[in-house]
């Protein structure tokens, strides 16, 4: 046995508070095509309730579904309801069904709760198909006793399937399902009391064919006292099934039957009820005496007409241009017909008429029809706007097709033209020399200088060519070598498909040497040549020359020459240096270094 979810009556009576006894009866889904309805179901009650009928309630009963072949399933709604505070866990065909939206209601002479139930069963009915349904599990019993719901004839339990299907034999039909859970009560017998719901927003073109079906609980087919439905103010009867003055009456008119205890599954012709033109619907209950529950209404009406909506797509936007060119499309979505060819399409800026176009080809129900326009913008309008597309409109504001919703026509769109983007000049950057004026550089930072405003990607380029077709970008700006200076460095600035190209210039400069002033002329490969840092392949006219302590001359080397290893010529022979200090001269020969580098070497062996 199921784990129920039985509500308690703290929180029944909480909701009282909150919401109200009931709740209204609203639009739940609409479907829009070669659509029809049906229902089936079953009462859980044995026979009428009454002051001498039993008091309890079954807690399975069946229906069977026998659509036609070509009778395609699109929703399948399951509602089940009964006395008490609710029972919303039950299988079908032994599958666990919960409920998905609950209501709950509340008879006001007797304060008896009451409740209903939804669950969108579409996929097992799918998969299932024509045959045998069954609602199991579905116990009321914990709630009735005899000096409640039985003595004042008011238990009862019951389930339908509401299905909603297509056949292409069908005409172009709306299907719309309300549903809610509102009490229809005589607060005094023979007083009449009445429930009327407003349909709006309609467009009959066509009255043929059009039904209205509701699901209703708990009426009493031995109580006829103003027990009726009313269309437009016309009173609604199928005697002898329904006469006009006992609705309610425990009937079924899709199988004709009238042992449905307690609860109603009626579906009547209103085509004589509603005319071409109406574009809203009043449907009344009424009742003097019996306590019903109005829990779901269908209608179907004939009403073939168009939806048009429009969406806009890419805009392709050239540089510096007020001339732009749109993709958009146009649907007929949730409509009834078709929408003719030559529907025109008005395009605003900022609330400027600015444009016309129109569909070419006649849009069928459910479809669309893309295109692509250019727009050449006034100059009046700025850089920044609000593009509008509105569909089934000329350019006045004003409709020429009638439709189904005639408050969705537009689409807008903030828009910005895009302009070649402006940049700050740049300084060059100087690096030490590393030999033939190389150097290496860090022009980060250069991202976010050059812009002019925040926005847009920058790269560097080694050529303009390569920043004109934006290929092969320098990847590592910060650690940047070049072999040769002056070196131009292109700098590429995008915003969306418009660019600039600007460039700075990397220099390269003699920094000053650094001389190690320390020999070991012992050939272990430590320190064992004069070396100066930062001064071969720099300053390519340098002369150094050594002296001794006593000012003798002992060797001098240029850009030619090897470093100096501590060997100096005697006579004709070649002799290591002796141990001691020793002075020495770099002439650098740079206008930036007039002065020649001095110092003392130390040769230790």
């Amino acid at each position: 046995m199921k784990r129920k979810r039985i509500l308690s009556l703290f929180i029944v009576f909480l909701g009282i508070f909150l919401k109200g006894n009931a709740q209204d009866i609203e639009l739940y889904q609409q479907f829009n095509g070669r659509y029809d309805f049906t229902f089936i179901g079953n009462t859980m009650n044995t026979e009428a309730n009454g002051f001498f009928t039993p008091c309890y309630a079954l807690t399975s009963s069946s229906a069977t579904l026998n659509l036609n072949v070509n009778d395609q399933i699109e929703k399948v709604f399951l509602y089940w309801a009964g006395s008490g505070t609710g029972d919303f866990d039950i299988q079908l065909n032994d599958v666990d069904i919960s409920s998905q939206i609950d209501f709950s209601a509340i008879q006001n002479s007797s304060l008896n709760h009451f409740f209903s139930a939804f669950a969108d069963v579409t996929q097992q009915v799918l998969t299932t198909g024509n045959g045998i349904y069954t609602v199991s599990e579905l116990d009321i019993n914990p709630f009735i006793d005899s000096d409640t719901y039985c003595n004042n004839a008011t238990n009862f339990a019951g389930w339908v399937m509401l299905i909603v299907y297509k056949n292409t034999t069908l005409p172009i039909n709306q299907i719309n399902v309300y549903h809610g859970l509102q009490a229809l009560s005589a607060a005094v017998v023979n007083v009449q009391s009445q429930i009327t719901i407003t349909l709006s927003a309609l467009n009959v073109l066509d009255n043929n064919g059009a039904k209205l079906g509701f699901i209703a609980w708990e009426g009493d087919e031995n109580i006829a006292n103003q027990e009726s439905v009313y269309i437009n103010n016309d009173l609604l009867a199928n005697p002898p099934l329904n006469p006009g003055n006992n609705i309610f009456n425990g009937t079924n008119s899709i199988t004709q039957s009238s042992d449905l205890y307690n609860m109603d599954l009626d579906i009547f012709d209103i085509q004589g009820n509603i005319q071409v033109g109406d574009q809203s619907l009043d449907i009344s209950l009424t009742t003097a005496q019996d306590f019903v529950l109005i829990n779901t209404l269908v209608t179907k009406l004939n009403n073939q007409l168009p939806d048009a909506t429009i969406g806009v797509g890419a805009v392709e936007k050239t540089c510096d241009s007020k001339i732009i060119t749109v993709d958009f499309t146009v649907y007929n979505s949730n409509s009834t017909n078709e929408l003719p060819a030559g529907t025109p399409i008005a395009i605003y800026a900022n609330d400027e008429f600015i444009e016309f176009s129109e569909t070419i080809l006649p849009i069928e129900i459910d479809g669309s029809w893309s295109s692509q326009i250019t727009i050449t913008l006034p100059e009046d309008i700025p850089d920044t706007f609000t593009l509008q597309f509105v569909v089934d409109d000329s350019g006045q504001g004003i409709g020429h097709v009638a439709e189904l919703i005639e408050t969705n026509n537009s689409f807008s769109v903030e828009m910005t033209l895009i302009k070649t983007p402006t940049f700050n000049a740049l300084e060059p950057i100087t690096s030490c020399n590393e030999g033939f004026t190389s150097g290496t550089f860090d022009f980060s930072n250069y991202q976010e200088l050059v812009k002019s405003i925040p926005s847009g990607a920058v790269h560097f380029y080694e050529t303009f060519e390569n920043a004109t077709d934006n290929v092969n970008p320098i990847l590592t700006p910060s650690n940047y070598s070049a072999n040769a200076t002056p070196k131009e460095i292109f700098i590429r600035i995008e915003n969306e498909n418009c660019f600039s190209i600007t460039s700075f210039l990397l220099l390269t400069k003699n920094c000053p040497p650094t001389v190690y002033n320390y020999i070991s002329a012992n050939d272990d490969t430590i320190n064992d040549v004069f070396t100066i840092e930062g001064l071969r392949n720099i300053f390519l006219e340098f002369k150094i020359e050594i002296y001794n302590r006593w000012g003798r001359l002992l060797w001098t080397g240029n850009q030619n020459t090897e470093d100096w290893n501590g060997y100096v010529k005697d006579g004709i022979s070649i002799k290591k240096a002796t141990d001691g200090t020793y002075f020495y001269l770099i002439f650098l020969n740079d206008i930036d270094y007039p002065q020649p580098l001095t110092g003392f070497l130390y040769i230790n062996h």
